[in-house]
């Protein structure tokens, strides 16, 4: 999918030369911004309904819920599933398994803000996953944007008593690399399979394993409440419209590129915590600016043409 330019369309008309630089966001762009959004949402649900359920069973009736939506787009084309598409599914649901699982189990014992502030480490990993797994070296400013990225990541999120690596801490870590490994793989495979085929297979993916797990982890099945319930189902449907995005936009986003509108969560996040009565200290306000300027950064292209 070709993107156009901002701007680019009269200097076209009037056959006058490209600026020297320029903003390169279009539809998939935008369309990452909005599952990115949505993405900030999910922390306050998903702490809330922590009082209530296992780790594993909530990832499990959360991305259970969600194959079962993105179902009737699959079903119709479902009969036509390559091996190519397996395997696509099954790596990047093993991805959001292990990424899902792991921080929310840290979130058990850790804080919020500490969670954040270990989460935020993926985003220097995609670019250099994507290096060694894909043979795309990053541009020099997509390497800009991730130092941007990562510094505001680091105010707007780093605990005030500082990081001690504890057994929450440590689950969350290796979190970080699942979280990186699943954007590589769906970069990897896009553009090569069919997306509605792809996003059931990996969601499917997800739910099993985190059931199937629940037992070796000596996890119950915890008695019902109706916000757990609420919860998953909610996350359910915002999973499925984030994973359908993901999965058509990073066709033409690279995985780099994509990491850095993902790299707003926080943002959003911090924005929907004013909301509900939270507070923003300078130094964090600070860093969402940081992080806005790293995408800006990194969307822009420097030289003729």
């Amino acid at each position: 999918m070709t993107r156009t330019p901002i701007g680019s369309t009269s200097n076209a008309m009037h056959g006058a030369t490209s600026p020297p630089s320029r903003l390169m966001i279009g539809r998939p762009e935008l369309a990452l911004i909005g599952a990115t959004l949505l993405w900030g949402g999910t922390f306050l649900i998903v702490h809330n309904a922590m009082r209530h359920s296992g780790p594993l069973f909530f990832v499990g009736l959360r991305f259970g819920t969600a194959a079962l939506i993105a179902l009737p787009l699959a079903l119709p084309v479902l009969r036509g599933v390559t091996r190519r598409e397996w395997l696509a599914g099954t790596m990047i649901g093993m991805g959001i398994f292990t990424g899902y699982s792991l921080q929310t189990w840290g979130l058990q014992s850790i804080a919020s803000s500490t969670s954040a502030f270990i989460t935020a480490a993926y985003v220097p990993l995609v670019p250099i996953l994507q290096w060694i797994i894909l043979r795309r070296p990053p541009r020099l400013a997509s390497w800009a944007g991730v130092a941007l990225a990562f510094t505001g990541l680091l105010l707007i999120a780093a605990p005030g008593d500082g990081l001690s690596l504890g057994r929450g801490e440590a689950l969350t870590l290796v979190s970080t690399l699942a979280i990186a490994l699943e954007i590589i793989f769906i970069s990897l495979w896009a553009g090569r399979v069919n997306v509605a085929r792809v996003t059931f297979i990996q969601l499917s993916v997800a739910s099993l394993l985190a059931f199937t797990c629940m037992v070796p982890a000596g996890e119950a099945i915890p008695p019902f409440h109706w916000t757990v319930v609420i919860s998953a189902c909610g996350l359910g449907l915002m999973t499925a419209l984030i994973q359908l995005v993901m999965n058509w936009a990073q066709q033409s986003v690279s995985a780099t590129r994509a990491t850095l509108i993902y790299a707003g969560e926080p943002v959003w996040a911090g924005l929907i915590g004013w909301i509900a009565g939270d507070r923003l200290p300078a130094l964090a306000l600070l860093g969402g600016a940081l992080v806005v300027a790293a995408v800006l950064v990194s969307e822009t292209r420097f030289g003729k043409g």
